[in-house]
């Protein structure tokens, strides 16, 4: 934005290398996808392991020199790592390649900066993005004279330089209260959902796990649904009458991913107070996924990071369709639900999930009998409009008995 790249085409080399202490192997099926999200067609693949990453350059001279000659015989000129870079790294292996290269955040950035839609996504994607450029400014005026000290030897750049700083500052604090304005109307929009006691569901998961499409099916609503990466950043509420529940609001969420970036995290946080908001996490999973158990893990990091890991959770396994498996629902030892097998697009298994989150919220849900006087008509009446009677019998001096499910807070607001 404010300085000077090598500008290259979409024609991209791939590096990704296994280090020691690494907690799993990446996955290079991961790696290709966000390429491809992002716009980039993908051309060739350098792997290898080091002991640790090179401080100069990630990788090893050898390794450079073939990343060098992928490019010249693909005529790529842009380098793409599934690793996080140093600004000095970034730089170095520019100057040695001739070509542009991006690390695996500057990857995951490009793909919410093209994602974005509504006002507040696209603020959170540029706060993320300047917070990420403003440790990487000098690269841009490296071909410029460098302040020595002393008469004579003061160049133009460093001036450059710092009056980029001093922008970039005042575009981040900018943006910052921006948000900050959305933060409070949030807060305000979620007073307002606790004075009115509705459960928040919030769907969470690793990206492209099927949250949309679930949603979706779950509210009839047309939220955008895709076979991509990061096919959702801009949360969406619904609300959803459940019977023998009551309504609740349902929230579609931004997916998580390995090695999130922090400034991604930071920077989307009054989306993700969503989550941590919530009554009830609904923990979305490809259950098709062969390393599912990993991905799991990485959703529960990101979780504990935003302080939602102390929630409640409904597990969801998603894509059953693709396993040819029945429906189900798993439960723990004292027969709670703890787990539920659907698939949203063929809507198998949606009545179980609603079974299970009736279940998961019965603590605020009053289930007993009542027995109502031939003069509380209009309570009958309005009973049977939310369809919270479940069974009635009347009684020999003109009284009924009522079998009444529904949520705590609408039972209490009608006696009133």
């Amino acid at each position: 934005m404010f300085f000077e790249r090598h500008q290259g085409g979409e024609r991209a080399v791939l590096v990704q290398l296994q280090l020691d202490g690494d907690g799993r192997d990446l996955s290079m099926l991961e790696f290709e996808e966000l390429v491809g999200s992002a716009g980039g067609a993908p051309v060739a693949m350098i792997t290898g392991s080091r002991r640790a990453p090179h401080a100069r350059t990630f990788v090893g001279e050898g390794k450079l020199e073939e990343i060098a000659a992928a490019c010249r015989d693909n005529e790529a000129e842009l380098v793409i790592f599934n690793h996080a870079l140093r600004p000095s790294q970034e730089r170095n292996l520019e100057q040695a390649l001739c070509c542009r290269v991006l690390a695996r955040t500057g990857l995951i950035l490009d793909i919410f900066a093209q994602r974005a839609r509504t006002h507040e996504g696209k603020l959170q994607v540029e706060l993320a993005q300047l917070t990420h450029m403003s440790t990487r400014l000098v690269r841009g005026w490296t071909h410029l004279e460098r302040q020595k000290g002393g008469i004579g030897l003061r160049g133009p750049g460093e001036t450059q330089l710092e009056t980029d700083r001093r922008l970039l500052r005042a575009r981040i604090k900018s943006i910052q209260g921006r948000l900050d304005r959305v933060r409070n109307q949030r807060d305000q929009s979620r007073r307002a959902r606790r004075r009115a006691e509705l459960p928040v569901l919030s769907l969470v998961g690793y990206t492209n796990a099927g949250k949309s499409t679930l949603f979706n099916r779950l509210t009839s609503s047309a939220v955008y649904a895709a076979d991509k990466l990061f096919a959702t950043l801009d949360p969406t509420l619904a609300r959803v009458d459940i019977e023998h529940l009551g309504p609740v609001l349902f929230a579609d969420t931004v997916g998580f991913i390995s090695e999130l970036p922090t400034t991604l995290v930071e920077a989307f946080k009054a989306t993700l107070e969503e989550t941590a908001n919530a009554s009830l996490l609904l923990h979305v999973v490809d259950v098709s996924a062969e390393n599912r158990e990993d991905l799991i893990v990485d959703v529960e990091t990101v979780l504990e990071e935003i302080g939602a890991d102390a929630l409640p959770q409904l597990m969801v396994f998603n894509k059953l369709d693709l396993l040819g498996q029945p429906a189900r629902i798993l439960r723990n030892e004292e027969g709670m639900a703890v787990a539920v097998y659907v698939s949203a697009v063929t809507g198998e298994g949606i009545a179980l999930l609603l079974e299970a989150v009736r279940e998961r919220l019965a603590v605020a849900l009053f289930d007993e009998e009542v027995i109502l006087d031939a003069n509380r008509g209009r309570l009958r009446a309005a009973l049977y409009e939310q369809g919270a009677v479940c069974a009635e019998e009347w009684q020999p001096d003109g009284s009924s008995r009522l079998h009444i499910r529904m949520p705590l807070s609408d039972w209490r607001r009608l006696n009133r």
